[in-house]
């Protein structure tokens, strides 16, 4: 029998154990074919003893709708930068590729599925560099991964976005008060923007837009009228002001990343320090984006690239990552997949569509 194993690393997606189903259902169609997966991503094979589950029919049986996934995920213990801790306690972090690459052939795994993020795309590049038989799936809520239209996750995290919007428009109203919703995404504004759009913000201020606190006081002033009025912002946590940096706190110990946050309450501070005379509060949804059942789209998207994950494995078209290209599930190879950050463009159609629609960008 030959083996396959599946990762799933970084944050998790609305989507994620809907790949891992459809990998093993059309792994099943194959005679010669056993399925595992790696706890807590590439983790579970660098312990002793290894952390495998090895995949069955029950397992996987409408684990389609659950979010989550059922494999668990971390974003610490990238072999690129792994977290090494000395006598003295300090943390350095070194590349382990070809230890992890060692560890994948001791235990006679056959190839491997990676599914995540720009992050764990990159380790994908590198395990294929040290002659791993790994394909990637394309895995964010953030949508910031080249290669690909669209990655399952991102239209979920928009839906639960856009409900949370539009009970803030109606208290908004109410009170006439100014709204700012802190939405995910990091350094890309994809979440926010398409957000915007479809609940109907006065003002979205994404990342790829740097802005300006009087402009958008200047938004704001011209909603209301002899003290009555309300304003709902959309702000992505990776925005800044044009003469400001992106509002973050420590990363965790083990952890390459810093932990982006409270941008809604510095534009509150930024409003009021201008002059902003209009009652403020902030909502931060953090990781409700995250949770949950995913839509019907990502579903689909997501056991559609299972699917051809699988497909890549039995033609052996390693190095590959999945992508959804023009309506078609397709690959793209892994180094043309993480070569650039996939970023809203500040003149494209989407943002200049919202500008019609009369949202402002504080610029």
């Amino acid at each position: 029998m030959k083996k396959l194993l599946i990762s799933t690393g970084g944050g998790d997606c609305p989507g994620l154990n809907a790949v891992i189903r459809g990998i093993y259902k059309r792994a099943k169609q194959e005679p010669d074919w056993e399925v595992y997966g790696s706890i807590e991503a590439l983790s579970g094979i660098m312990r002793d003893p290894p952390e495998l589950i090895k995949l069955n029919r029950s397992k996987v049986s409408g684990i389609h709708v659950r979010g989550g996934t059922i494999l668990k995920t971390t974003n610490k213990g990238n072999p690129l930068q792994y977290p090494i801790k000395d006598a003295e306690g300090r943390i350095t972090f070194h590349d382990i590729t070809d230890k992890v690459a060692d560890r994948i052939r001791e235990l006679g795994f056959d190839a491997v599925v990676n599914i995540g993020g720009d992050g764990s795309q990159k380790i994908s590049e590198a395990l294929h560099r040290h002659g791993i038989p790994i394909v990637g799936v394309p895995k964010t809520i953030d949508n910031d991964l080249k290669g690909t239209d669209m990655t399952f996750g991102f239209q979920t995290a928009v839906q639960i976005a856009t409900d949370s919007f539009d009970k803030l428009v109606t208290t908004a109203e109410s009170h006439h008060r100014v709204m700012i919703m802190e939405v995910m995404g990091r350094d890309a504004g994809w979440i926010a923007l398409h957000t915007a759009i479809g609940g109907g913000a006065e003002i979205c201020l994404i990342p790829e837009i740097p802005y300006d606190v009087r402009e958008v006081l200047k938004r704001i002033n011209e909603r209301y009228e002899k003290g009555r009025g309300f304003v709902n912002i959309v702000i992505a946590e990776g925005a800044k002001a044009k003469d400001g940096t992106i509002t973050f706190s420590a990363g965790e110990e083990g952890s390459e990343h810093v932990r982006l946050g409270g941008v809604a309450f510095e534009l509150s501070r930024q409003l009021k320090a201008v002059g902003c005379k209009q009652e403020i509060r902030e909502t931060v949804l953090g990781h409700v984006q995250r949770g949950g059942t995913p839509v019907a789209f990502d579903r689909v998207l997501a056991s559609l690239f299972g699917v051809k994950a699988f497909e890549l494995v039995l033609e052996g078209a390693f190095g590959k990552m999945v992508s959804y290209q023009n309506n078609s599930i397709v690959s793209v190879d892994l180094a043309e997949a993480t070569q650039s950050y996939h970023h809203v463009d500040p003149k494209g159609s989407l943002v200049q569509g919202a500008k019609g629609l009369g949202i402002s960008f504080g610029d």
